[in-house]
């Protein structure tokens, strides 16, 4: 058992995690009534890696900010930067092609329960509520925007302590990254516990309908991933993009599409910055950070989902609107929370750019719900894989102004 368990971890853990979705699927076709205690591997993998990423973002950043020293320089200002520009120009692409591909939707109901904020002034006061968040509180609810703050005040408070203080932060540091790497080992288990339950649970039949909805928001998101991300990458570094590309998306965006959350995927997205040798100084707050507000893909979703509501009514919309709607969909993707579904919420504050009364935005945001089981899965693929492609991005455009030679480890 020890030989075949020692020869099971030498297999790469993305073939080991599409074994898991191979044996998820044909349980799922097959025994879907008696395999149903599978679906707990999926709930365990997924409420493992939320557990584990509040606790192992606040000493991680805390650790990092604390060893700085003043002159070394960081990328942080170039992945902010390249996080704006990658978020607008999915807004963009959303836009463009609700104009090319206008769709029409059958509303529903379903979402009149939900409270959607009441403008964007509401989404950016939330944000600055978060960063004054009690920081027990913000560890309990996973408020990252507020950990990142008292993480990053406190190592700057940590600064001048004593070494043995820093190693002691370095020891709890290195400890919590092996309990990821831990959690990280078990992805194969628990993504083949989120296939059964996805398709035992939502099947595909419901999606039908929404087929052309769904073409066009899937179309949007993949372009961005393999064309829009790969120019403004080949534009920083001058290199081939596709194989830090594709190294991002199948290495984070297959987890993060079946967690569906960017929150969950946090320390899949550390260890993968640590393969590819990136400066943990950097990567530990940028990750965290992009979680939080590098959200193409939820502009993606806002920007479709607000123009199919105006295509169904028959409202007229100009060019000027149509541009205020990209920066619109880009500062709400932003405010966009890191949970499944998230990015939903936003549309109606986008709809009222076209005086769309509330109750038939929550008509919209009912059939993101129904399209959801592919929609938020790819949307966060795109989000989660893009926060690692930009991290890397901006400390591999470094290297080549310095005239260093860039190694991409795909």
């Amino acid at each position: 058992m020890k030989n075949l368990i020692h020869k099971w971890n030498q297999v790469s853990l993305v073939k080991r995690i599409l074994v898991g979705i191979f044996i998820g699927i044909i349980l799922a076709l097959t025994i879907p009534n008696t395999a149903e205690w599978i679906t707990i591997f999926g709930t365990l993998f997924v409420g493992a890696l939320k557990a584990v990423a509040p606790i192992l973002v606040l000493f991680l950043v805390m650790h990092a900010i604390s060893k700085h020293r003043s002159g070394n320089r960081t990328n942080m200002k170039s992945i902010l930067v390249l996080y704006g520009i990658s978020t607008f120009l999915a807004g963009f692409v959303g836009v463009l092609a609700s104009f090319i591909f206008p769709v029409s939707l059958s509303l529903t109901t379903g979402a009149e329960d939900l409270t959607p904020p009441g403008g964007i002034v509401e989404v950016i006061q939330t944000l600055l509520f978060n960063i004054v968040d009690n920081p027990i509180n913000a560890l309990l609810n996973a408020n990252y925007i507020g950990i990142l703050t008292w993480a990053i005040l406190l190592g700057l408070a940590l600064r001048k302590a004593a070494d043995s203080t820093k190693n002691v932060l370095a020891n709890f540091s290195d400890a919590i990254s092996v309990l990821v790497k831990w959690v990280i080992n078990l992805a194969p288990l628990g993504i083949m516990g989120l296939v059964f339950e996805a398709i035992v649970t939502n099947g595909l039949s419901a999606l039908l309908d929404y087929g052309k909805l769904l073409l066009v928001l899937l179309g949007c998101m993949f372009f961005v991933a393999l064309v829009i991300n790969p120019i403004i990458v080949f534009i920083n570094i001058r290199k081939n993009p596709y194989p830090l590309v594709f190294k991002c998306i199948k290495e984070s965006g297959i987890t993060a599409f079946f967690t569906r959350s960017s929150a969950a995927n946090i320390p899949i997205n550390m260890n993968l910055c640590e393969k590819l040798d990136l400066d943990k100084d950097t990567y530990s707050v940028s990750i965290p950070l992009g979680a939080t507000i590098n959200m193409a893909g939820a502009a993606v979703t806002i920007s479709v989902l607000t123009l199919a509501a105006v295509h169904t009514l028959g409202i007229q919309i100009d060019i000027p609107t149509a541009v205020i709607l990209m920066v619109v969909s880009a500062i709400s993707a932003a405010g966009a929370s890191g949970v499944a579904g998230g990015s939903l919420l936003l549309i109606p504050l986008a709809c009222s750019l076209f005086g769309i009364p509330n109750d038939i935005a929550m008509q919209v945001v009912g059939v993101g719900f129904i399209i959801g089981v592919l929609q938020d899965s790819c949307e966060t693929a795109l989000n989660s894989s893009s926060d690692v492609l930009y991290t890397a991005t901006a400390e591999y455009a470094k290297k080549r102004r310095e005239g260093k030679e860039i190694i991409i480890n795909a």
